[in-house]
């Protein structure tokens, strides 16, 4: 063996493990979900309000049902394929908004506690003491009857669903960020809270505050379905996965198709971001490994 050879030092190249086969399919169905979210007005082969009569409580194929109509259709003869993935668009759309919006009233309100401290800090806390002890079921259905329903009004009380959780880890984040030594540098050089919290502070917590929106956002979903199934979600003539499970109630003994498609969606759906979001803490969060 000749001496460059020698000195030529072995490169062992790591290969890049895998995600556990759960996690993949977590991964999978979160991907197949956006993806139908995302082309719902190309892949629907109906409109969810076109009506066909002559077709109505036709059975899904395989059940003695007809081609044009894959998994059947509903008491109005309305394609439950259509609605289906309308539904998952409408619903996903609100799951999204209702996290987004709780992760940035809960962050703001915890930085704002950290910065200032002293009353504004316990005027935060004790808020969100207050809306942790309140059902926020209860609450979803007092506003919901007072003022009405409407899709932003919804979307924006969904938003209200766990934001104290977010509160308290921004706060402490926060704080502990503050106690260290590339925050009170930055604050040494002038700069201004804006920038402290928005460009130093915030991506060092990101990962804490994005594991707890993928294990907020499947709670979001699941009340989502529980209010429509009730009638105080997404109204008619829109769809979601809650609404079909509501109106397809009335049909389980007669055509139970209408209720268990979209039920078996909330379920996977809800068990595939769980999942994920337990994947990802225990890779984003270093004390756990």
């Amino acid at each position: 063996m000749s001496d460059a050879a020698l000195a030529t030092p072995t490169r062992r190249h790591a290969t890049p493990r895998l995600p556990p086969p759960l996690v993949m399919f977590a991964i999978g169905w979160v991907v197949l979900m956006l993806g139908i979210a995302l082309l719902a007005d190309v892949i629907a082969p109906y409109s969810y309000t076109a009506l066909d009569l002559r077709n109505r409580l036709s059975p899904p194929i395989g059940f003695g049902g007809v081609w044009i109509h894959g998994l059947g259709t509903d008491e109005l003869g309305r394609d439950v394929l259509s609605r289906l993935i309308y539904s998952i668009r409408m619903s996903l759309l609100i799951a999204f908004g209702a996290t987004i919006i709780g992760a940035a009233l809960g962050t703001s309100l915890g930085f704002l506690a950290a910065h200032f401290r002293g009353i504004v800090e316990q005027a935060v806390m004790a808020l969100v003491d207050f809306s942790a002890s309140i059902p926020f079921l209860i609450l979803a259905l007092a506003v919901l009857a007072f003022f009405g329903n409407s899709l932003t009004l919804f979307i924006c009380l969904l938003g209200l669903h766990a934001w104290e959780r977010y509160a308290r880890i921004a706060r402490g984040l926060a704080i502990s960020a503050g106690s260290q030594g590339y925050a009170a540098a930055v604050r040494q050089l002038g700069a201004t809270p804006w920038r402290i919290y928005g460009r130093h502070v915030l991506p060092n917590i990101a990962s804490t505050l994005i594991v707890s929106m993928t294990l907020a956002f499947p709670e979001i979903i699941l009340l989502e379905s529980g209010l429509s199934f009730l009638g105080l979600g997404v109204q008619p003539p829109e769809t979601s996965l809650g609404s079909m499970v509501g109106y397809g109630r009335e049909y389980l003994t007669r055509a139970p198709w209408i209720l268990l498609s979209p039920a078996a969606v909330i379920v996977f759906t809800t068990f595939s971001v769980s999942v994920l979001g337990d994947w990802l803490r225990d890779r984003l969060d270093p004390t756990l490994r």
